[in-house]
């Protein structure tokens, strides 16, 4: 048996990003009570990150157009989070709905460096045997506790239902085919672990994906929230929150 834990996230088996090809990304720094987590997310709008609810904290710093998390880059830009608005009906168990909209204190500057991710139409499906990729500053082993200055990314394969489902051992019982995908090649050592919690699985130009859980020894497949799924609860708080 395998326990299954939430991941702040890990790219196994990947390689360095090019720089600011992810324009998107951003680091949070995230204080819960005196600990102080680190989560990714994605930015959909000026204003407006996306990542998931088990990355909720009491204060949420996002860093944008960071390619290096060590150095202060000119191309960063630091902005506290104004508002967080956790999908209502988020299961810590479960993991389902593991889906937070961030409101930032001011608009993001748009540039080279800084720009947005497109969200899926709703309810949209990514065919199995798609290959995605993901990215983060997690972890590249298992094993070790060192995490790499710079973006990672790895091209992972979206796999059917069924592969989660049907897993040995249970590990995935609490998957949930309407709210969560199934990603990641059981055969290749490939995947997002440690410090990639809540990064975009981005399937061409699109953010379909959003890092959740997995089995804690980093192992594919690994389970992200369906972005498509929540797309009209989304679009209704940006509109609700919008200046």
């Amino acid at each position: 048996f395998l326990a299954v834990m939430i991941l702040l996230g890990l790219i196994i088996g990947g390689w360095e990003a090019k720089l600011h090809s992810r324009p998107y990304m951003a680091h949070l720094a995230i204080q819960r009570k005196e600990i102080t987590y680190i989560c990714r997310g994605f930015l959909v709008l000026e204003n407006f990150v996306l990542t998931a609810t088990h990355c909720n904290g009491d204060k949420i710093i996002v860093s944008l157009g960071a390619h290096n998390i060590k150095q202060q880059e000119q191309s960063q830009q630091n902005i506290p989070v104004r508002c967080r608005i956790p999908h209502p009906k988020y299961n810590r168990k479960t993991h389902k709905n593991d889906i937070i909209l961030l409101q930032l204190k001011h608009k993001a500057e748009l540039n080279e460096q800084v720009r947005l991710i497109p969200l899926p139409l709703a309810h949209q499906r990514v065919q199995p045997g798609t290959v995605c990729s993901v990215a983060g500053w997690g972890r590249t082993n298992a094993l070790s506790e060192v995490l790499p200055r710079t973006l990672q990314e790895v091209d992972l394969k979206v796999l059917d239902d069924e592969a989660c489902l049907k897993y040995p051992g249970g590990i995935y019982r609490n998957y949930n085919t309407r709210t969560m995908m199934c990603v990641g090649d059981p055969k290749e050592h490939k995947a997002s672990f440690k410090g990639d919690s809540a990064g975009p699985l981005v399937c061409g130009e699109t953010a379909q994906g959003v890092v959740s859980w997995g089995p804690d020894n980093g192992s594919p497949p690994r389970v992200y929230a369906k972005v498509s799924t929540f797309i009209p609860w989304l679009k209704a708080m940006m509109r609700r929150l919008q200046p």
